[in-house]
């Protein structure tokens, strides 16, 4: 019976596949290296192969890996695997198989944690670790740089923590981190990366770098320890392989092994994570790693129209970092690429918003099948107020996250408190909230008996609270009460919790603590915060079927590890608001990438810096293969970016995009000298140079006047892509302004 239903379903499998996907399936043996593109099926690739890696090679799902870089990833790879008894689906491509448990499909933090929870002892790792996430990260930061009498006003805790981070990344430990350059900032960081991480140590936590750190250090420890993982994980496929830092490369060639069945698969045009640490060197040199390894190249794109990707093909063509291939599909040739320009980013969004609801009229798209993507998070403003202008509904990907909300967050370090005390941060998170009595003068002496006992604020308010301790150092009865008080509180909460699911640990929280009758206090406000607990309870009610002994610490660590993308609500009918970074390994019928302006996109720190410049080009590349069907770009002429109302030139990367491909939208009349619209008239990019050859328009010294600043006269006219740029000095206040030809309208007054 088996045997018949893993014959047939391999057939179904090959049936599915195309000559590529199904050679990326079957070589099974031996390092692979898979080119897939945007939309080439890369996730049905690697389920299909762990499906035949088991339906026909025996492999047991015990010894399979597969690695991903975000939950929501992980989440797909699981659904197609397993399929969906809940909602009646068919199952998946496994069938009846063992417990899912067996499987190892998850992201590389969450791999790490597994690991480090289950041999982190060697390593002097508690089991009941807390993961700290960026703002808890910050907090410890800015405790270090007070420890370490460092500046706060001369020195940023995010920059520090940066440096801190790409360090670890590099396996960097603060041990070995020495400040031997000379540079003063180098042994600022060295002073600080030691006491954020004895501070880290002292709360028995970690950080998300240390997951991948110390498992690093744990298998160059322990080789047998190393051996165990190896001899488990006999076949291992990492998704996204382009966004590997050193120390996840480092992890898989260790896991690897001698077997060196690793499966890579990856694009070097979609790597935009260096900002994370990411090295595109991965994929790039992974054939000089592995001589043997099989190159497999996916070009077939089930996604988008071919005049999408023939657009976006011209962009990133242009980059040297690459693995030269170009994609192809057998979809329609499609709409062409609209590209449209506005005054200022106002008229940028009404532009966005009345396409919008054209396209849902003419073409019946549901909301739900727009994304509105943009460079960085501030350009959200305009498209929000947009949105509510035209009444669209919209989420908003990458602002007040849900588990960022204050009370989602009280909750989470209640949660954390219980499984470990001595977690700093969480601890003085909760220590008086709700208020009970507790002023920041008693706190302040409970760290400093913590730092001059080098123990835990937990530890600190347990010997605090102790009556012979009260009578020697002559504090206060009511301190001594305020205090015991408290540690009774969390010494009931964890016995009391012992052996519950998380949604009932919760309702303790909120019973014991007298959480809920502080927010049923707080009117509205309150009820709003009390129903973003309840979807708290939601989230933990899933966890219902994990092993009692572990379902509360797995719970904890998915919200820990969480991304944006991962709280990602489809079944809400609202366009999306997303960065272009964030929208990767996304895709929508409809996309528009709004401010395609130089010194945004690309971005104005990318100027000076090649493989930088590189990057940008790859997240635009990477925005434009997120539409299957309609791609709109946009620029906007006015910008107060950065505090600065100015000028803006178009986007270099227009110029890349084949002319024959563009045409123009517009809700109102442009003028006839606008940038965009030049661009498309124009036969390519290479009549950039023709054209900055030719006889300037405007001379220096030429009086002009401006419907605005009045009259002026010129400073310089220069040639920019398919404008001018002219530079005049206006008279009375209108100061110097850079001003584009096409749109300026200045009248000649000689």
């Amino acid at each position: 019976m088996d045997l018949l239903y893993n014959l047939t379903m391999e057939s179904n499998i090959k049936v599915s596949l195309n000559k590529e996907q199904k050679e990326a399936v079957e070589y099974v043996s031996g390092p692979v290296l898979i080119l897939a593109g945007p939309g080439s099926g890369k996730t049905r690739v690697i389920t299909h192969r762990i499906a035949h890696l088991i339906n026909q090679c025996g492999v047991r799902p015990y010894n399979i890996a597969a690695v991903t870089f975000t939950n929501k990833a992980a989440s797909e790879m699981r659904q197609r695997l397993f399929g969906s008894d809940e909602l009646g689906d068919s199952l998946g491509l496994l069938g009846h198989v063992p417990n899912q448990r067996d499987f190892t499909v998850s992201t590389f933090h969450s791999l790490c944690s597994l690991i480090l929870r289950l041999d982190g002892s060697l390593m002097g790792l508690a089991k009941d670790f807390v993961i700290y996430d960026r703002d808890d990260q910050l907090t410890l930061v800015t405790k270090a740089m007070e420890i370490s009498e460092i500046d706060p006003k001369r020195f940023s805790n995010r920059a520090i923590l940066d440096i801190i981070s790409s360090s670890k990344s590099k396996l960097i430990t603060s041990d070995n981190y020495n400040a031997q350059t000379g540079n003063p900032m180098d042994r600022i960081i060295e002073v600080v990366y030691k006491s954020y991480q004895n501070l880290l140590e002292q709360s028995k936590g970690v950080d998300f770098d240390d997951l991948l750190l110390k498992t690093n250090l744990l298998f160059n420890n322990n080789p047998s320890i190393l051996k165990k993982y190896q001899d488990r994980y006999q076949y291992l496929m990492i998704d996204e392989f382009q966004d590997t830092n050193m120390a996840q490369y480092n992890l898989a060639t260790k896991i690897a092994g001698k077997r060196e069945n690793i499966c890579v698969v990856g694009d070097p045009d979609q790597s935009i994570y260096s900002w994370r640490n990411a090295d595109i060197r991965n994929i790039l040199s992974f054939q000089e790693d592995y001589p043997k390894c099989k190159v497999i190249s996916l070009n077939e794109n089930y996604r988008s129209t071919s005049t999408i990707l023939d657009g976006a093909y011209g962009v990133i063509s242009q980059n040297t970092q690459r693995i030269e291939r170009k994609l192809t599909t057998s979809n329609p040739k499609g709409d062409p690429i609209f590209v449209g320009e506005a005054y200022n980013p106002e008229e940028e969004a009404q532009l966005v918003m009345k396409e919008i609801n054209r396209l849902r009229v003419e073409r019946g798209y549901l909301y739900n099948d727009f994304a509105v993507m943009y460079r960085v998070n501030s350009q959200s403003r305009a498209l929000e107020e947009g949105c509510l202008r035209n009444s669209i509904p919209y989420k908003l990907i990458g602002g007040l996250r849900f588990y960022q909300r204050k009370e989602v967050r009280d909750l989470i370090a209640y949660l954390r408190v219980i499984v470990n005390p001595h977690d700093n941060v969480s601890l003085l998170r909760i220590i008086n909230t709700p208020p009970r009595g507790i002023g920041q003068k008693t706190i302040d002496e409970i760290a400093e008996l913590s730092d001059k006992n080098k123990i835990s604020i937990y530890a600190a308010m347990e010997l605090a609270a102790n009556a012979k301790f009260v009578e020697d150092s002559k504090r206060s009865g009511r301190s001594h009460r305020v205090i015991s008080k408290f540690v009774d509180l969390v010494t009931n909460l964890i016995h009391d919790s012992d052996g519950l699911d998380p949604t009932s640990i919760i309702n303790l929280i909120l019973e014991m603590t007298g959480y809920r009758v502080y927010l049923e206090d707080q009117g509205d406000q309150g009820t709003e915060r009390m129903d973003n607990i309840e979807e708290l309870k939601v989230t933990a009610n899933k966890f219902q079927n994990v092993d009692p002994e572990d379902r509360f610490i797995e719970f904890l660590q998915g919200i820990a590890l969480v991304s944006d993308i991962d709280s990602l609500d489809d079944s809400q009918d609202s366009i999306a608001l997303i960065t272009l970074h964030q929208a990767k390994g996304l895709e929508f019928p409809a996309v528009f990438i709004v401010g395609l302006e130089e010194g945004l996109l690309p971005h104005i720190r990318s100027f000076d810096y090649a493989d930088q410049m590189e990057e940008e080009r790859r997240v635009f590349y990477v925005g434009m293969t997120r539409a299957k069907e309609c791609l709109y770009i946009t620029r906007s002429f006015r910008r107060g970016y950065m505090g600065n109302g100015v000028s803006n030139v178009a986007s270099r990367f227009l110029m890349d995009i084949p002319s024959a491909l563009m045409s123009h939208f517009s809700s109102r009349s442009i003028p006839i000298g606008s940038v965009v619209t030049d661009v498309i008239k124009q036969s390519g990019a290479s009549d950039l140079s023709d054209h900055a050859t030719e006889t300037s328009p405007m001379e220096v010294g030429q009086k002009v006047r401006h419907d605005r600043f009045g009259d002026g006269i010129v400073v310089s006219c220069t040639a920019i892509g398919y404008d001018y740029q002219v530079t005049v000095a206006f008279k009375a206040d209108g100061g110097v302004r850079n001003l584009l030809l096409g749109y300026a309208n200045l009248q000649l007054l000689d």
